[in-house]
Protein backbone atom coordinates (compact mmCIF):
# COMPACT_ATOMS: atom_id res chain seq x y z
CA UNK A 1 0.00 0.00 0.00
CA UNK A 2 1.28 3.47 -0.88
CA UNK A 3 2.02 5.88 1.96
CA UNK A 4 -0.81 8.23 0.93
CA UNK A 5 -3.29 5.33 0.88
CA UNK A 6 -2.10 4.04 4.24
CA UNK A 7 -2.36 7.45 5.91
CA UNK A 8 -5.84 7.95 4.46
CA UNK A 9 -6.97 4.52 5.70
CA UNK A 10 -5.68 5.32 9.17
CA UNK A 11 -7.49 8.67 9.18
CA UNK A 12 -4.24 10.63 9.52
CA UNK A 13 -4.78 13.29 6.86
CA UNK A 14 -6.75 16.36 7.91
CA UNK A 15 -5.21 19.53 6.43
CA UNK A 16 -2.66 19.66 3.62
CA UNK A 17 -1.22 22.31 1.32
CA UNK A 18 -0.81 19.95 -1.65
CA UNK A 19 -3.85 19.11 -3.77
CA UNK A 20 -3.15 15.41 -4.30
CA UNK A 21 -2.18 13.20 -1.35
CA UNK A 22 -0.10 11.22 -3.82
CA UNK A 23 2.56 13.94 -3.41
CA UNK A 24 3.51 12.09 -0.21
CA UNK A 25 4.48 8.98 -2.17
CA UNK A 26 7.71 10.59 -3.45
CA UNK A 27 9.96 10.72 -0.34
CA UNK A 28 11.67 14.01 0.42
CA UNK A 29 12.58 15.42 3.84
CA UNK A 30 10.18 16.52 6.58
CA UNK A 31 10.35 17.85 10.10
CA UNK A 32 8.29 17.61 13.26
CA UNK A 33 8.60 20.13 16.07
CA UNK A 34 8.42 18.81 19.63
CA UNK A 35 7.57 21.08 22.55
CA UNK A 36 9.98 21.08 25.50
CA UNK A 37 7.80 22.81 28.08
CA UNK A 38 7.75 19.63 30.20
CA UNK A 39 10.36 16.97 30.93
CA UNK A 40 8.39 14.14 29.34
CA UNK A 41 6.26 13.49 26.29
CA UNK A 42 2.70 12.21 26.66
CA UNK A 43 0.68 9.78 24.58
CA UNK A 44 -0.88 12.88 23.04
CA UNK A 45 2.57 13.68 21.61
CA UNK A 46 2.90 10.02 20.63
CA UNK A 47 0.11 10.28 18.05
CA UNK A 48 1.94 12.72 15.79
CA UNK A 49 5.30 11.06 16.49
CA UNK A 50 3.81 7.85 15.07
CA UNK A 51 2.84 9.82 11.96
CA UNK A 52 6.49 10.86 11.69
CA UNK A 53 7.57 7.24 12.12
CA UNK A 54 5.33 6.22 9.21
CA UNK A 55 6.91 8.81 6.92
CA UNK A 56 10.35 7.62 8.01
CA UNK A 57 9.40 3.98 7.26
CA UNK A 58 8.28 5.10 3.79
CA UNK A 59 11.72 6.53 3.04
CA UNK A 60 11.31 10.18 4.05
CA UNK A 61 14.31 11.98 5.50
CA UNK A 62 13.42 12.78 9.10
CA UNK A 63 14.31 15.85 11.16
CA UNK A 64 12.99 16.09 14.73
CA UNK A 65 13.16 19.55 16.23
CA UNK A 66 13.29 20.04 20.00
CA UNK A 67 11.90 23.47 20.83
CA UNK A 68 14.66 24.66 23.12
CA UNK A 69 14.03 28.27 22.01
CA UNK A 70 10.31 28.33 21.27
CA UNK A 71 9.57 26.62 24.60
CA UNK A 72 11.12 29.64 26.32
CA UNK A 73 8.25 31.70 24.85
CA UNK A 74 5.44 29.14 25.00
CA UNK A 75 2.96 28.07 22.34
CA UNK A 76 -0.34 29.93 22.92
CA UNK A 77 -2.33 27.41 20.87
CA UNK A 78 -5.07 25.71 22.87
CA UNK A 79 -4.37 27.85 25.94
CA UNK A 80 -6.94 30.23 27.43
CA UNK A 81 -4.37 32.00 29.59
CA UNK A 82 -0.74 33.09 29.33
CA UNK A 83 1.79 30.34 29.94
CA UNK A 84 4.14 30.68 32.88
CA UNK A 85 7.64 31.28 31.54
CA UNK A 86 10.17 28.51 32.17
CA UNK A 87 13.80 29.18 32.97
CA UNK A 88 16.53 28.42 30.43
CA UNK A 89 17.91 25.77 32.78
CA UNK A 90 14.54 24.02 33.03
CA UNK A 91 14.00 24.02 29.27
CA UNK A 92 17.53 22.65 28.71
CA UNK A 93 16.81 19.87 31.21
CA UNK A 94 13.51 19.11 29.50
CA UNK A 95 15.17 18.81 26.09
CA UNK A 96 17.74 16.39 27.49
CA UNK A 97 15.00 14.34 29.20
CA UNK A 98 12.91 14.05 26.04
CA UNK A 99 15.77 12.91 23.78
CA UNK A 100 16.01 9.31 25.06
CA UNK A 101 12.23 8.94 24.81
CA UNK A 102 12.38 9.92 21.15
CA UNK A 103 15.34 7.61 20.49
CA UNK A 104 13.30 4.65 21.78
CA UNK A 105 10.35 5.52 19.57
CA UNK A 106 12.53 5.62 16.48
CA UNK A 107 14.33 2.41 17.44
CA UNK A 108 17.61 3.10 15.68
CA UNK A 109 15.96 4.25 12.45
CA UNK A 110 17.87 7.03 10.66
CA UNK A 111 16.79 10.50 11.80
CA UNK A 112 18.35 13.78 12.85
CA UNK A 113 17.59 15.69 16.03
CA UNK A 114 18.07 19.46 16.14
CA UNK A 115 17.38 22.20 18.70
CA UNK A 116 16.06 25.55 17.47
CA UNK A 117 17.97 27.31 20.24
CA UNK A 118 21.04 26.75 18.04
CA UNK A 119 19.81 29.28 15.45
CA UNK A 120 17.21 31.34 17.34
CA UNK A 121 19.36 31.86 20.44
CA UNK A 122 21.73 34.38 18.82
CA UNK A 123 19.23 35.99 16.46
CA UNK A 124 19.30 39.78 16.74
CA UNK A 125 15.97 41.49 17.31
CA UNK A 126 16.34 44.11 14.55
CA UNK A 127 17.40 41.45 12.06
CA UNK A 128 14.38 39.36 13.02
CA UNK A 129 11.98 42.27 12.52
CA UNK A 130 13.48 43.11 9.12
CA UNK A 131 13.98 39.57 7.80
CA UNK A 132 10.92 37.88 9.29
CA UNK A 133 8.41 40.29 10.80
CA UNK A 134 8.26 42.32 7.57
CA UNK A 135 6.70 39.32 5.79
CA UNK A 136 3.73 38.87 8.17
CA UNK A 137 0.73 41.20 7.66
CA UNK A 138 -1.00 42.05 10.94
CA UNK A 139 -4.38 41.24 9.39
CA UNK A 140 -3.28 37.64 8.85
CA UNK A 141 -1.88 37.28 12.37
CA UNK A 142 -5.01 38.72 13.98
CA UNK A 143 -7.12 36.09 12.22
CA UNK A 144 -5.36 33.22 14.00
CA UNK A 145 -7.85 31.27 16.12
CA UNK A 146 -5.81 31.49 19.33
CA UNK A 147 -5.53 35.27 18.96
CA UNK A 148 -9.28 35.65 18.47
CA UNK A 149 -9.99 33.48 21.51
CA UNK A 150 -7.58 35.31 23.79
CA UNK A 151 -8.50 38.80 22.55
CA UNK A 152 -12.26 38.22 22.62
CA UNK A 153 -14.64 39.59 25.22
CA UNK A 154 -14.19 36.63 27.57
CA UNK A 155 -10.50 36.17 26.77
CA UNK A 156 -7.62 36.77 29.16
CA UNK A 157 -5.54 38.67 26.62
CA UNK A 158 -2.24 37.73 25.02
CA UNK A 159 1.28 39.05 25.42
CA UNK A 160 3.42 40.22 22.52
CA UNK A 161 5.74 37.27 23.26
CA UNK A 162 3.07 34.62 22.71
CA UNK A 163 1.54 36.60 19.85
CA UNK A 164 4.92 36.34 18.10
CA UNK A 165 5.28 32.59 18.63
CA UNK A 166 4.08 31.65 15.14
CA UNK A 167 6.77 33.91 13.62
CA UNK A 168 9.44 31.93 15.44
CA UNK A 169 7.98 28.67 14.18
CA UNK A 170 7.86 30.10 10.68
CA UNK A 171 11.54 30.99 10.99
CA UNK A 172 12.28 27.41 12.01
CA UNK A 173 10.79 26.07 8.79
CA UNK A 174 12.68 28.61 6.68
CA UNK A 175 15.97 27.77 8.44
CA UNK A 176 15.44 24.02 8.01
CA UNK A 177 14.55 24.51 4.34
CA UNK A 178 17.72 26.53 3.74
CA UNK A 179 20.09 24.38 5.81
CA UNK A 180 18.57 20.88 5.81
CA UNK A 181 16.51 20.75 2.62
CA UNK A 182 13.23 20.22 4.48
CA UNK A 183 10.12 20.45 2.25
CA UNK A 184 7.33 19.30 4.59
CA UNK A 185 6.29 20.08 8.15
CA UNK A 186 3.84 17.82 9.98
CA UNK A 187 1.87 18.33 13.17
CA UNK A 188 -1.48 17.93 14.88
CA UNK A 189 -4.38 20.00 13.57
CA UNK A 190 -4.22 22.43 16.50
CA UNK A 191 -0.83 23.51 15.11
CA UNK A 192 -2.07 24.23 11.59
CA UNK A 193 -1.84 28.01 11.81
CA UNK A 194 1.71 27.88 13.14
CA UNK A 195 2.75 25.39 10.46
CA UNK A 196 1.41 27.63 7.69
CA UNK A 197 3.61 30.45 9.00
CA UNK A 198 6.66 28.62 7.70
CA UNK A 199 5.10 27.76 4.35
CA UNK A 200 4.36 31.45 3.79
CA UNK A 201 7.80 32.62 4.91
CA UNK A 202 9.68 30.25 2.61
CA UNK A 203 7.52 31.35 -0.31
CA UNK A 204 8.06 35.05 0.39
CA UNK A 205 11.79 34.90 1.17
CA UNK A 206 12.88 32.22 -1.28
CA UNK A 207 10.18 32.09 -3.93
CA UNK A 208 9.95 28.33 -3.35
CA UNK A 209 6.99 26.12 -2.47
CA UNK A 210 7.12 23.91 0.61
CA UNK A 211 4.24 22.03 2.15
CA UNK A 212 2.42 21.18 5.36
CA UNK A 213 0.38 18.24 6.63
CA UNK A 214 -1.72 17.95 9.78
CA UNK A 215 -3.44 14.98 11.35
CA UNK A 216 -6.69 15.19 13.32
CA UNK A 217 -6.28 15.98 17.00
CA UNK A 218 -6.95 12.80 18.97
CA UNK A 219 -9.62 13.57 21.54
CA UNK A 220 -11.11 11.45 24.32
CA UNK A 221 -14.64 11.03 22.97
CA UNK A 222 -16.09 10.50 26.44
CA UNK A 223 -14.68 13.70 27.96
CA UNK A 224 -13.89 15.88 24.95
CA UNK A 225 -10.42 16.47 26.42
CA UNK A 226 -7.23 16.28 24.34
CA UNK A 227 -6.06 12.66 24.28
CA UNK A 228 -3.63 11.57 26.97
CA UNK A 229 -5.32 13.52 29.74
CA UNK A 230 -7.31 11.96 32.56
CA UNK A 231 -8.64 12.96 35.94
CA UNK A 232 -5.28 12.00 37.42
CA UNK A 233 -3.33 13.91 34.77
CA UNK A 234 -1.41 13.06 31.62
CA UNK A 235 -0.31 9.60 30.54
CA UNK A 236 3.45 10.17 30.33
CA UNK A 237 6.10 8.32 28.34
CA UNK A 238 8.49 8.69 31.28
CA UNK A 239 8.28 5.37 33.21
CA UNK A 240 8.76 7.22 36.51
CA UNK A 241 5.71 9.41 35.90
CA UNK A 242 3.58 6.64 34.36
CA UNK A 243 4.88 3.12 34.92
CA UNK A 244 4.81 0.59 32.07
CA UNK A 245 2.04 -1.30 33.86
CA UNK A 246 -0.06 1.84 34.29
CA UNK A 247 0.40 2.59 30.60
CA UNK A 248 -0.51 -0.98 29.67
CA UNK A 249 -3.68 -0.76 31.74
CA UNK A 250 -4.61 2.58 30.18
CA UNK A 251 -4.71 0.96 26.75
CA UNK A 252 -6.48 -2.17 28.03
CA UNK A 253 -9.28 0.13 29.24
CA UNK A 254 -9.83 1.54 25.73
CA UNK A 255 -13.56 1.49 24.85
CA UNK A 256 -14.56 -1.06 22.20
CA UNK A 257 -15.78 1.79 20.01
CA UNK A 258 -12.31 3.37 19.83
CA UNK A 259 -9.85 0.48 19.90
CA UNK A 260 -9.65 0.08 16.10
CA UNK A 261 -8.92 3.79 15.66
CA UNK A 262 -6.14 3.61 18.26
CA UNK A 263 -4.60 0.53 16.64
CA UNK A 264 -4.39 2.52 13.41
CA UNK A 265 -2.87 5.60 15.05
CA UNK A 266 -0.61 4.26 17.77
CA UNK A 267 0.80 0.99 16.40
CA UNK A 268 2.85 -0.06 13.38
CA UNK A 269 0.51 -2.97 12.67
CA UNK A 270 -0.46 -3.34 9.02
CA UNK A 271 -3.97 -3.00 7.62
CA UNK A 272 -4.21 -6.78 7.31
CA UNK A 273 -3.09 -7.36 10.90
CA UNK A 274 -5.54 -4.82 12.29
CA UNK A 275 -8.44 -6.21 10.26
CA UNK A 276 -7.59 -9.71 11.50
CA UNK A 277 -7.52 -8.75 15.17
CA UNK A 278 -10.75 -6.79 14.80
CA UNK A 279 -12.44 -9.93 13.46
CA UNK A 280 -11.33 -11.76 16.60
CA UNK A 281 -12.42 -8.82 18.74
CA UNK A 282 -15.92 -8.65 17.27
CA UNK A 283 -16.37 -12.41 17.64
CA UNK A 284 -16.05 -12.10 21.43
CA UNK A 285 -15.82 -8.62 22.91
CA UNK A 286 -15.39 -9.98 26.43
CA UNK A 287 -11.86 -11.20 25.64
CA UNK A 288 -10.71 -7.64 24.76
CA UNK A 289 -8.30 -9.14 22.23
CA UNK A 290 -7.75 -5.85 20.42
CA UNK A 291 -7.20 -3.91 23.65
CA UNK A 292 -4.54 -6.33 24.89
CA UNK A 293 -2.75 -6.24 21.53
CA UNK A 294 -2.89 -2.43 21.53
CA UNK A 295 -1.52 -2.30 25.09
CA UNK A 296 1.30 -4.73 24.30
CA UNK A 297 2.40 -2.99 21.10
CA UNK A 298 2.34 0.56 22.45
CA UNK A 299 3.95 -0.27 25.81
CA UNK A 300 6.74 -2.22 24.09
CA UNK A 301 7.29 0.60 21.58
CA UNK A 302 7.45 3.30 24.27
CA UNK A 303 9.52 1.46 26.85
CA UNK A 304 11.46 -0.94 24.65
CA UNK A 305 12.56 -4.52 25.22
CA UNK A 306 10.49 -6.83 27.42
CA UNK A 307 8.66 -4.08 29.36
CA UNK A 308 5.42 -4.67 27.47
CA UNK A 309 5.47 -8.38 28.35
CA UNK A 310 6.23 -7.64 32.00
CA UNK A 311 3.41 -5.09 32.15
CA UNK A 312 1.08 -7.65 30.58
CA UNK A 313 2.04 -10.27 33.17
CA UNK A 314 1.51 -7.87 36.08
CA UNK A 315 -1.85 -6.80 34.64
CA UNK A 316 -2.99 -10.42 34.61
CA UNK A 317 -2.48 -10.56 38.36
CA UNK A 318 -4.14 -7.21 38.96
CA UNK A 319 -7.18 -8.21 36.90
CA UNK A 320 -7.33 -11.64 38.62
CA UNK A 321 -6.87 -13.43 35.30
CA UNK A 322 -4.03 -15.23 37.05
CA UNK A 323 -4.04 -15.95 40.77
CA UNK A 324 -1.42 -14.21 42.89
CA UNK A 325 -0.47 -17.70 44.15
CA UNK A 326 1.20 -18.32 40.79
CA UNK A 327 3.44 -15.26 41.03
CA UNK A 328 7.15 -16.05 41.01
CA UNK A 329 9.68 -14.20 43.16
CA UNK A 330 10.58 -12.08 40.10
CA UNK A 331 6.90 -11.30 39.47
CA UNK A 332 6.50 -10.16 43.08
CA UNK A 333 9.60 -7.99 42.77
CA UNK A 334 8.15 -6.32 39.66
CA UNK A 335 4.76 -5.85 41.32
CA UNK A 336 6.47 -4.09 44.22
CA UNK A 337 8.15 -1.72 41.77
CA UNK A 338 4.74 -0.82 40.36
CA UNK A 339 2.56 -0.82 43.48
CA UNK A 340 2.82 0.09 47.16
CA UNK A 341 3.46 -2.94 49.37
CA UNK A 342 2.18 -3.28 52.92
CA UNK A 343 3.17 -5.88 55.52
CA UNK A 344 0.72 -6.76 58.24
CA UNK A 345 1.21 -8.87 61.32
CA UNK A 346 3.95 -8.84 63.90
CA UNK A 347 6.91 -11.00 64.58
CA UNK A 348 5.87 -10.88 68.24
CA UNK A 349 2.76 -12.84 67.33
CA UNK A 350 0.21 -10.00 67.48
CA UNK A 351 -1.69 -9.65 64.23
CA UNK A 352 -3.80 -6.65 63.23
CA UNK A 353 -6.20 -7.85 60.49
CA UNK A 354 -7.57 -4.38 59.75
CA UNK A 355 -8.41 -3.67 56.10
CA UNK A 356 -8.91 -0.06 57.15
CA UNK A 357 -5.34 0.15 58.43
CA UNK A 358 -3.96 -1.48 55.28
CA UNK A 359 -5.83 0.97 53.03
CA UNK A 360 -4.38 3.94 54.89
CA UNK A 361 -0.87 2.44 55.03
CA UNK A 362 -0.97 1.81 51.26
CA UNK A 363 -2.26 5.36 50.66
CA UNK A 364 -5.38 4.03 49.00
CA UNK A 365 -7.35 6.06 51.55
CA UNK A 366 -6.28 9.28 53.29
CA UNK A 367 -7.86 8.39 56.65
CA UNK A 368 -9.58 5.63 58.60
CA UNK A 369 -12.96 7.30 58.14
CA UNK A 370 -12.50 7.53 54.36
CA UNK A 371 -11.38 3.89 54.27
CA UNK A 372 -14.58 2.86 56.07
CA UNK A 373 -16.66 4.94 53.67
CA UNK A 374 -15.01 3.21 50.69
CA UNK A 375 -15.69 -0.20 52.23
CA UNK A 376 -19.33 0.66 52.87
CA UNK A 377 -19.78 1.84 49.27
CA UNK A 378 -18.37 -1.41 47.82
CA UNK A 379 -15.36 0.34 46.30
CA UNK A 380 -12.72 -1.95 47.88
CA UNK A 381 -11.63 -5.22 46.29
CA UNK A 382 -9.55 -8.13 47.58
CA UNK A 383 -8.14 -10.28 44.78
CA UNK A 384 -10.76 -8.82 42.45
CA UNK A 385 -13.73 -9.43 44.75
CA UNK A 386 -15.64 -6.54 46.34
CA UNK A 387 -15.68 -6.54 50.15
CA UNK A 388 -17.42 -4.38 52.78
CA UNK A 389 -15.99 -5.91 55.97
CA UNK A 390 -13.24 -4.15 57.89
CA UNK A 391 -11.00 -7.14 58.65
CA UNK A 392 -9.01 -9.56 56.56
CA UNK A 393 -9.82 -13.24 56.78
CA UNK A 394 -7.43 -16.15 56.51
CA UNK A 395 -8.88 -17.18 53.15
CA UNK A 396 -8.04 -13.79 51.65
CA UNK A 397 -4.34 -14.60 51.63
CA UNK A 398 -2.85 -16.80 48.96
CA UNK A 399 0.67 -17.92 49.79
CA UNK A 400 0.72 -15.19 52.39
CA UNK A 401 -0.25 -12.32 50.09
CA UNK A 402 -3.22 -10.61 48.47
CA UNK A 403 -4.01 -7.72 46.15
CA UNK A 404 -6.03 -4.85 47.59
CA UNK A 405 -7.68 -2.39 45.19
CA UNK A 406 -9.68 0.83 45.44
CA UNK A 407 -12.23 1.38 42.70
CA UNK A 408 -12.09 0.14 39.12
CA UNK A 409 -8.65 1.48 38.18
CA UNK A 410 -6.08 -1.27 38.61
CA UNK A 411 -3.34 1.30 39.19
CA UNK A 412 -5.02 2.02 42.55
CA UNK A 413 -3.88 -1.29 43.98
CA UNK A 414 -1.49 -2.49 46.67
CA UNK A 415 0.20 -5.74 47.57
CA UNK A 416 -0.51 -6.87 51.13
CA UNK A 417 1.79 -9.52 52.65
CA UNK A 418 1.82 -11.38 55.92
CA UNK A 419 5.01 -10.96 57.86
Amino acid sequence: MKLSEDLAWRGLIKDKTFADAGWLDQPRKFYLGIDASTDSLTIGNLAVIMLARRLLEAGWGTVLLAGGATSLVGDPGGKTEERELKSKEEIFKNVESIKPQIEKLFAGKPHEMVNNLDWLGDLKYLDFLRDVGKHYPMADLMQREFVGTRMGEAGSGISYAEFSYSLLQGYDYWWLFKNKGVELQIGASDQWGNILSGVALVRKKEGKEVHALSMPLVVNKETGVKFGKSEAGAIWLDPVKTTPTQMFQFWVNTPDSEVEEYLKIFTLLSKEEIEQVMEQQNADLSKRTAQYLLADKVTSLVHGGPKGGIASDITKYLTSQVSITEASAEDIRMIKEELPAVSIGSRSGIWDPSIVGALVAARLAPSNSEARRLLESGAIYINGQSVSRESFEEGDFQNGRLLLRRGKAFKDSALVELE
